[in-house]
């Protein structure tokens, strides 16, 4: 049996979400301050979630611990 055991990245867990089939999904950032100066178009773009991209997707579930 293994001594130790990896513990999770609360922070990242609190940000990310699996799906179904296993990707991690995210939601955007520069959606928080400073809106003013930004079109609809970007903001509306902003809004919807995305899939974290497969350079990141490894290193991120090991941190998730998943």
């Amino acid at each position: 049996m293994a001594k130790n055991k990896m513990k999770s990245h609360r922070g990242a867990c609190k940000r990310m979400k699996l799906t179904g089939s296993g990707k991690v999904k995210r939601n955007k950032a520069y959606k928080s301050h400073i809106l003013t100066k930004k079109t609809a178009k970007r903001k509306r773009g902003l809004r919807k979630a995305t899939t974290l991209s497969s350079a990141d997707e490894k290193r991120m579930l090991r941190s998730m611990a998943k």
